[in-house]
C-alpha cells in the first residue's frame, strides 16, 4: 500500500489548547468516583458535560468504597450525585433515572427493587425515590434519615448536619407509612418532640437532635 502523500510532525498536530484542561478535570473525577466500569461512567461524563448537564461525578473520595474488591451498590456519595442530576426537576422520568443510575455503573436490579418497594409509574417524585435509597443505605428509619440528613445538608462535612425541618417532616413521614407498622399517632408524637429542638430562626433540625436519643 503507497505511503500518504502527506506527512504529518508533532508540530503539524492541533492540540485544541481546552484539551488539557478538559483530560485533566476528567481524571480527578475519575479518581474521586471510582467507577465500577469506566468506559461506561466515561461516555455519562462526556454525554453530561457536552449537553452542559450536571456531571456524574462525587464531590470527593469515599474511601471505605475505594478498599473495597466488590460492587456494593449504591454509596451515600453516589445517591448525592443522582440528587445533583435529577432533583431540580422534581420528578423524572422512569427512562431518565435508569440512564443516570447506568451512567453511575449501579446495578440495575437494585434500582428495580427500589421501584417496586416505591410503587413509581412512569413519572417519579424525585424525594420520594432519594427516600427509598437512603433507606437502602441506613436499613432502618432513623440510619436512613440521617444518611438523607448528610447528603442535604448545606453544612461543611463533619458539621450539624441541618435540613429544613419541613424537609425533614416530609421524609420521616413517607418512611413511616411505607413502614405501614408505626401508628399515626406514634408520628404526631415524634415530629412533635422534634419542634421544640428546631431552631426557631432558621427552621432547621441538625442530626444529632433526633438520631442520638432514637438509636
Amino acid at each position: 500500500m503507497p505511503l500518504p502523500d502527506t506527512m504529518y510532525c508533532a508540530q503539524q498536530i492541533n492540540i485544541p489548547p481546552e484539551l488539557p484542561d478538559i483530560l485533566k478535570e476528567f481524571t480527578k473525577a475519575a479518581i474521586r468516583t471510582q467507577p465500577q466500569d469506566v468506559l461506561l461512567w466515561s461516555a455519562a461524563y462526556f454525554t453530561a458535560l457536552s449537553k452542559g448537564e450536571t456531571l456524574p461525578v462525587k464531590d470527593r473520595l469515599e474511601m471505605n468504597v475505594a478498599t473495597q474488591k466488590t460492587d456494593t451498590g449504591l454509596t451515600p456519595g453516589l445517591l448525592k450525585v443522582l440528587h445533583k442530576q435529577l432533583s431540580p426537576g422534581q420528578t423524572c422520568s422512569k427512562e431518565e433515572l435508569q440512564k443516570k443510575w447506568r451512567g453511575l455503573c449501579l446495578p440495575m436490579d437494585q434500582l428495580e427493587s427500589l421501584l417496586l418497594l416505591g410503587n413509581f409509574s412512569s413519572d417519579i417524585g424525585w424525594m420520594d425515590f432519594f427516600t427509598l435509597g437512603c433507606c437502602s443505605l441506613g436499613g432502618n428509619i432513623m440510619r436512613a434519615l440521617k444518611f438523607a440528613c448528610e447528603i442535604l445538608t448545606e453544612d461543611e462535612e463533619g458539621g450539624a448536619a441541618r435540613i429544613p425541618f419541613d424537609t425533614f417532616v416530609k421524609l420521616y413521614t413517607y418512611l413511616a407509612h411505607l413502614d405501614g407498622e408505626i401508628p399515626q399517632d406514634h408520628i404526631d408524637s415524634f415530629l412533635s418532640s422534634l419542634q421544640t429542638q428546631v431552631n426557631t430562626q432558621s427552621g432547621m433540625i441538625q442530626v444529632s437532635n433526633f438520631y442520638i436519643s432514637r438509636k
